[in-house]
């Protein structure tokens, strides 16, 4: 059963110059302490507050855990909140300096063993987002419901033109002090990951998901895109929408890639809330 979400107009727009999601304004009143556990490979940083129904959050390439922080206090106030550096990102290690998504899933199943969690909600922005989708698909019966945000099955040509051109010497100087911030290896892991999402140009096999494949997944679905992204065209949520056997849509009028700024905020949070909550048929 599918739905389509269609809210009111908001001339509001949140420009994207990398699938980086940016940092949000905001921060929780108090920021709880970062774990680590070691998965296969790596080590994760992660952070675990609130107690209730199990609500992981993962963020975008180019980004750590602290996208999520203007929405924390909120959350972790009905559920029990799992926020982790994807490998490489913020405090998280990445030995080998490769990254995908397909990968990225498997740490966070990982992550989910460590810590006794069978069965989750979850919420992922873009490179987020494509991780769900490979744990979905996977491990269907691990993901209760999900919401995607600003994701993709698959890159696109015009995704592809800002990857050849996105790579570690385009960055301005202001561009890397701001990366460099987001992570615990400054500027040279910033520089890292921009290699990373560079070499995504050439990236076919990890981001592929068919009409088929997507028919598998069991999870509810929200698929949350704005209608300006210069990534991924609307066409590749609306794909994804039929394909999803229980999913919804939520085109944002005159977004960006990753509309989740101040202005959609509060509206965001009551519209993931009855998502979440099971309220909608």
């Amino acid at each position: 059963m599918r739905r389509t979400f269609a809210p009111r107009l908001v001339a509001w727009t949140l420009a994207a110059t990398s699938m980086a999601a940016q940092p949000l304004i905001g921060q929780v009143t108090t920021p709880p302490e970062f774990r680590y556990v070691e998965v296969p490979g790596v080590i994760l940083a992660y952070r675990d507050l609130g107690v209730g129904e199990p609500l992981l959050l993962l963020h975008g390439f180019g980004a750590s855990g602290e996208v999520w922080a203007p929405f924390l206090d909120t959350l972790s106030s009905h559920f029990r909140v799992i926020v982790p550096d994807l490998r490489g990102h913020g405090r998280s290690t990445n030995p080998d300096g490769e990254f995908t998504h397909r990968q990225a899933a498997r740490d966070v199943a990982a992550l989910l063993d460590s810590l006794g969690i069978v069965r989750v909600k979850a919420m992922g922005i873009s490179t987020g987002g494509m991780t769900l989708l490979h744990l979905a698909t996977s491990r269907a019966e691990r993901v209760e419901a999900m919401v995607l945000i600003g994701s993709t099955s698959y890159f696109p040509e015009q995704a592809r033109e800002i990857m050849r051109r996105s790579h570690p010497d385009s960055m301005s100087a202001q561009e890397l002090e701001r990366a460099a911030s987001m992570h615990a290896g400054g500027a040279a892991q910033a520089r890292a990951l921009r290699a990373q999402f560079h070499a995504f140009k050439d990236s076919y096999d990890d981001m592929n998901f068919t009409a088929p494949l997507l028919s598998t997944i069991r999870a509810r679905t929200l698929i949350v895109h704005g209608d300006r992204d210069v990534f991924f065209p609307v066409e590749i949520p609306l794909e994804q929408y039929r394909a999803i056997p229980h999913s919804y849509l939520w085109i944002v009028p005159n977004g960006g890639h990753v509309p989740l700024g101040t202005a959609r905020r509060t509206e965001f949070l009551r519209i993931a809330f009855l998502f979440l909550s099971g309220a909608w048929n």
